[in-house]
């Protein structure tokens, strides 16, 4: 006989339910705690990461030395990933952006390994969701026009191993794009 939910840790001292214990616990482990100061330099560094470190500490209150020392940190922490650039899509012809929800024949993990490895490799393919609900995965791709687009579509997307069924839904205005996450909402 199962036991009864929730299976609670009592034996540790813990009175949270099983489920809630292990998200607290990958949760302590994913996040750094952040100051002010760190908050500031990640917003700063998100808005122009070429920026020099003097400017840099200058935004935050800082000297130069001690504001190399609190991104060096960030970095070694995995807060900053890297350093990059915002290109414009329009000036590089890609006028077409859509999203396309996929649902796929089978759920093994042999199948989803197949699939993502080809997904990545896809360079229109800005980014890749596995989701719940009715579509195992969504992809945002951008083409230069409708053709390019359709073609891609039916060439790369339907040629994807385990793809049985597409949906695609296309971008009328853009009204927001936020490459940076926001830090004042990290604990």
């Amino acid at each position: 006989m199962l036991a009864k939910w929730p299976l609670v840790f009592k034996s540790m001292g813990h009175n949270l339910p099983l489920f809630e214990r292990m998200a607290s616990d990958t949760m302590a482990r994913a996040c750094v705690k952040l100051d002010a100061t760190d908050r500031a330099l990640l917003w700063a560094l998100q808005r122009d990461s070429r920026v020099s470190v003097g400017d840099l500490a200058e935004q935050v209150h800082l000297s130069t030395s001690p504001c190399w020392r609190r991104v060096k940190r960030l970095e070694d922490a995995g807060l900053i990933e890297g350093y990059t650039v915002r290109l414009s899509r329009r000036k590089l012809g890609l006028g077409v952006t859509g999203f396309i929800q996929l649902q796929m024949e089978n759920h093994t993990p042999e199948a989803a390994e197949s699939f993502e490895r080809e997904v990545v490799a896809l360079p229109q393919v800005l980014a890749c969701h596995n989701l719940s609900g009715r579509y195992d995965y969504q992809l945002e791709v951008v083409g230069q026009d409708l053709e390019s687009f359709s073609e891609f579509v039916r060439t790369r997307i339907r040629a994807l191993p385990g793809v049985r069924e597409i949906s695609t839904s296309f971008s009328l205005k853009e009204l927001k794009r936020q490459a940076g996450l926001p830090v004042e909402l990290s604990p």
